[in-house]
């Protein structure tokens, strides 16, 4: 094992996830639909379920707060779409097509039959009208009903069910006034409700905005205007001043700021030239740039990113599946309840019908499990897209969760800790020829991605570099590669075995002053080395202060880097544990005993590299993962940008959405409590019930739509 330097602190050996969503199967057709009338979380679920138990339906996902349904399936989307509009709702295929009716003609038909049926109320409650009571019921309740008798035949229990045997039940014991209300004030909670979801399904969309649907093509010489979807890789697209730029690719020529906020979350625009890499979605601010197409639109980094923000909408954490579960059984032990709620009155005790029986559908209308079942997704999607507004890309509401319980983190150094930029300081020519070592170092390094070999490799210009074959890297040890029919290697003394022992004063010397020692040379012997330094990240020290006011117990660092090297700084960002020289395999091995002394750690490293490490953790965060492929497929948290002060953020936001959800979950729980108590006691009544039902519902999206809003 090799050396280490630590303080003591572990954390802990990461566990299997214990709440995996159901996986999409292969085969079949995968579809997409937007839901339209969608304003009930207990009615999503139960709409899922009866697109589930279509035939040659694969899988089927619907998200209540993204409203969204997606499909796998072995039918037509016409089918599909048949099914969702006898439930009572609309669905818009992704290509736009629909059941043909206009959307806007349903959801106004649903606010006219409101007003109509509060239009009638108001008389009949003043007159005491019958027939006026009637055609208030029937004005609200139409769609109600007709949602309601589809879930009678599918054997489904859902709100508008319950609330159609309510009414029906209200109007047979001649309580006329009492069912109207009813209905009158589960319509108008329906209609605010929906103006509520729809207003935080906007917001959330409103955080990512898309890349243009065009961009300007030079082709031969001439420019031409093209869909990104007929623009191919390697087609150079032109985008001058304030314009969006449409598709990922390299600078070819120009000069320019971009803002890229809109993929990593920092407003102030990044200086971008000849051979930098722009991303779709950002926005140009100053000059003209030529860019060469790396990607195809379908592929864009900020197409995959809000792919992924979809599909952690649609994931369930821990807590939501909990309130599935419980969900599950309480709906029928309440109508259960509500069955004995008048058998045993009646029947044992002689009690009058009519007023257990009313007592019975007031259990009914309270039984609804709308808040409850709303009170987790809403918040989580809210604070999922806070976070990609900010940057930062979360894989789920399960780690969203997770992260508020984590007690100790564990850093990467090179990249993340420190810039990941080091700068050449001293050189050693064992043959005096310092410029030569120099590029026959820069010439093997040039082909690596760690940072140390960057650095050696641009500190020669491109055109002084020896034709290479053969690279390969050696993963915690450095590289080699064939130059001039010879194998040459570079990197740390354990690539040389005893070779640099000879070295050992000088390199503990330059080790002492906080740098790293490269040696350069073949298997036979040493050529000379080099000496680099990095430098810390921007606002380090901030974010590790930050960390441990916010919680965090142990503050560690886990680097490749030598012990003396690593020590510095440790001892400058005031760590509470550094563990050096390390291997990808003994960063695995290192996180093993902080678990077990914290019960949940994070790792925080580039995404590639730290790959290993990052499985290993309850929570894997990538750093810097703008346009990079293996960090944004394997993180679990992915920071787009390099600013390691988002990571206190993002403990903020994991909490605050935790306590958010428990406030949600506690004031639905006590609501029904309440008013199932109060249904026994026979002081509450049905509108009442339906006011509260409703209420509950809208004060916890509220509640919940909290968390698009900035977090302090």
């Amino acid at each position: 094992m090799s050396d280490k330097e630590s303080c003591g602190c572990c954390c802990c050996h990461p566990n299997e996830q214990e709440h995996k969503e159901e996986e999409m199967p292969e085969g079949g057709v995968q579809s997409v639909f937007r839901i339209e009338g969608l304003d009930c979380a207990d009615c999503a679920a139960k709409l899922e379920a009866a697109v589930k138990k279509m035939d040659n339906v694969l899988f089927a996902r619907l998200s209540f707060t993204s409203a969204t349904l997606t499909v796998r399936h072995n039918t037509t989307s016409a089918a599909i779409m048949r099914t969702v509009k006898q439930a009572g709702y609309k669905a818009i295929s992704s290509d736009g097509s629909d059941d043909g009716h206009s959307s806007s003609w349903l959801k106004n038909h649903k606010t006219i039959g409101t007003i109509l049926s509060g239009l009638f109320l108001i008389p009949a409650l003043i007159f005491d009208s019958t027939p006026l009571f009637v055609a208030a019921m029937f004005a609200g309740g139409w769609h109600v009903a007709l949602t309601g008798m589809y879930s009678l035949r599918k054997r489904i229990m859902d709100t508008n069910l319950l609330m159609l045997i309510a009414a029906i039940g209200a109007g047979a014991i001649g309580q006329w006034s009492e069912g109207a209300t009813v209905v009158f004030l589960f319509s108008l909670g329906n209609a605010l409700q929906s103006y509520t979801m729809d207003r935080t399904r906007r917001s959330i969309r409103s955080l990512m905005e898309k890349a243009p649907n065009e961009a300007v093509v030079i082709r031969g010489g001439y420019e031409e205007k093209l869909h990104v979807d007929n623009i191919n890789v390697g087609d150079v697209i032109l985008v001058k001043p304030g314009e969006k730029i449409a598709m990922d690719g390299d600078v070819v020529s120009g000069f320019s700021a971009v803002n890229q906020a809109s993929i990593t979350g920092e407003s102030v625009p990044a200086e971008k030239q000849t051979g930098d890499s722009v991303y779709a979605g950002t926005l140009n601010t100053t000059g003209t740039l030529n860019i060469k197409v790396t990607r195809l639109a379908a592929d864009s980094t900020i197409s995959r990113i809000m792919n992924m923000v979809e599909e952690a909408q649609a994931q369930k954490a821990p807590m939501q599946t909990l309130v599935d579960k419980f969900a599950a059984w309480y709906t029928p032990a309440v109508i259960v309840a509500a069955v004995l709620i008048v058998a045993v009155p009646v029947l044992l005790f002689g009690q009058s019908f009519d007023e257990w029986f009313y007592r019975a559908l007031v259990l009914l209308v309270i039984s609804c499990p709308c808040a409850l079942v709303i009170s987790t997704p809403v918040s989580i999607v809210s604070a999922i897209g806070n976070a990609s507004k900010r940057g930062v890309l979360i894989k789920g509401g399960i780690f969203l969760e997770q992260m508020s319980r984590i007690k100790a983190i564990a850093f990467d150094k090179t990249g993340t800790l420190t810039s990941g930029k080091p700068v050449l300081t001293d050189i050693y020519a064992v043959n005096g020829n310092e410029a030569e070592l120099k590029i026959l170092a820069a010439s093997v390094e040039r082909f690596s991605e760690h940072p140390l070999a960057h650095s050696i490799a641009t500190s020669v210009e491109r055109e002084a570099l020896k034709h290479a074959d053969n690279f390969a890297a050696l993963p915690g040890m450095g590289a080699k590669a064939d130059i001039d029919g010879k194998t040459f290697y570079v990197g740390s003394k354990k690539l040389f075995s005893g070779l640099a022992e000879a070295y050992k004063a000088e390199q503990e010397k330059l080790e002492q002053q906080g740098k790293t020692v490269v040696f350069a040379g073949t298997d036979k012997e040493i050529l000379g080395y080099m000496a680099l330094a990095d430098v810390l990240r921007d606002g380090g020290k901030e974010a590790v202060r930050e960390l441990k006011n916010g919680g965090i117990e142990c503050v560690a660092m886990l680097t490749g880097d030598n012990r003396r090297a690593a020590g510095m700084i440790a001892e400058k960002l005031e760590l509470d544990a550094c563990y050096s020289e390390l291997l990808p395999e003994d960063k695995t091995a290192a996180l093993k005993p902080l678990a077990e002394k914290y019960g949940k750690v994070a790792m925080v490293g580039d995404g590639v590299n730290d790959a290993p490490a990052l499985a290993t953790a309850d929570i894997g965060i990538a750093m810097g993962a703008a346009g990079t492929d293996a960090a944004l497929e394997t993180a679990d948290i992915t920071l787009m940008s390099d600013d390691i002060g988002k990571l206190p953020y993002l403990m903020r936001l994991s909490r605050k959405t935790v306590a958010v959800i428990k406030q949600n979950i506690t004031f639905s729980v006590l609501i029904k409590f309440i008013f199932i108590v109060g249904t026994f006691a026979g002081i509450t009544n049905l509108w009442l019930a339906v006011f509260a039902d409703t209420g509950a519902s809208i004060l916890v999206t509220l509640n919940g739509m909290r968390l698009v809003r900035e977090i302090k």
